[in-house]
């Protein structure tokens, strides 16, 4: 049989179940998962890889009307995925009426490779609602392939492999078949420690935070990592740390077992708290952060 790879791009509005997806498609956590919106935002790539194929999933930021330079950043993520897709995962779920992003949604349209739209969360949701969504998206996406899932629980999953294997074209493998992922190590080390920012702070402190891996030294037995937490005005600063740097002990405490988990390695985590104003709307400190 020859041999197949190809690009599955994952696109969707906000905290519609895009990562979950993705990590339970590949088998791993690789995109850091919340119950918050926008909790994406760069696009990462994760490689499935055995001797028949490689297939290489891509989690994209939700689709938003830019608000900050940042936001902007994020949308030409999802942008680029609609232009080197082989397959277009467009997941929506059973709450959602329509996509807010009207431009996205006739891009979506227009696409002449395979769209499978996934109708997700079937699980939160009544049998004649699941219904209903199948026929919207029917109207709206006439060629793609409607299947109702759910990510958290793995539900239909198995279908959708088996549709994405018949669909991948014959082609060379794209990247080295022991890679997981085009991304480095530090990059999932401070999506994990940037997952519990968002999950024990409030309101606007988890997306006004960046974090950056000053160290990364592995040695026998023992991984140490410093991350620099990255906010933009005092304030912020002051309940990232919380009162005597209880938070900010909460938050290390939580991610040094994540990685550990990650990384199967005992690790050192040190954690630290700095203010750059305004860093989520200006181009250089968005390109000195990656994006």
């Amino acid at each position: 049989m020859a041999h197949k790879s190809g690009f599955v791009n994952i696109v969707g509005s906000p905290n519609v179940g895009k990562s979950t997806l993705m990590n339970s498609l590949m088998g791993e956590k690789l995109s850091i998962v919340t119950s918050k919106a926008q909790t994406t935002r760069h696009r990462i790539l994760g490689i499935v890889n055995t001797d028949d194929y490689q297939i290489v999933f891509s989690d994209t930021p939700g689709v938003v009307n830019a608000a900050y330079k940042l936001h902007e950043t994020m949308m030409e993520y999802v942008n680029a995925s609609l232009k080197d897709a082989d397959i277009l995962i467009f997941i929506t779920d059973t709450k959602e009426n329509d996509m807010n992003h009207k431009e996205t949604l006739e891009k979506i349209q227009k696409l002449k490779v395979p769209v499978i739209c996934l109708i997700n969360k079937i699980d939160l949701s009544d049998q004649a609602r699941v219904v209903e969504r199948i026929a919207f998206w029917q109207e709206k996406l006439p060629n793609a392939l409607i299947y109702p899932v759910s990510a958290l629980h793995q539900f239909n999953l198995e279908k959708i492999w088996d549709k994405i294997l018949e669909l991948t074209p014959e082609s060379p493998a794209y990247y080295d078949k022991e890679e997981l992922s085009d991304r480095p190590m530090r990059f999932f080390v401070s999506e994990i420690i940037r997952e519990k920012i968002f999950l024990f702070c409030e309101k606007e402190i988890p997306y006004s935070c960046q974090v950056e891996i000053e160290e990364y030294k592995e040695e026998i037995g023992l991984t140490r990592i410093r991350a620099l937490i990255i906010v933009e005005r005092d304030s912020q600063k002051g309940i990232v740390i919380g009162k005597g740097g209880e938070m900010l002990k909460k938050i290390g405490k939580e991610a040094r077992k994540e990685i550990e988990k990650f990384i199967d390695q005992r690790v050192f985590l040190e954690t630290f708290v700095k203010v750059d104003k305004d860093w989520r709307s200006t181009d250089n400190k968005l390109k000195k952060y990656g994006y």
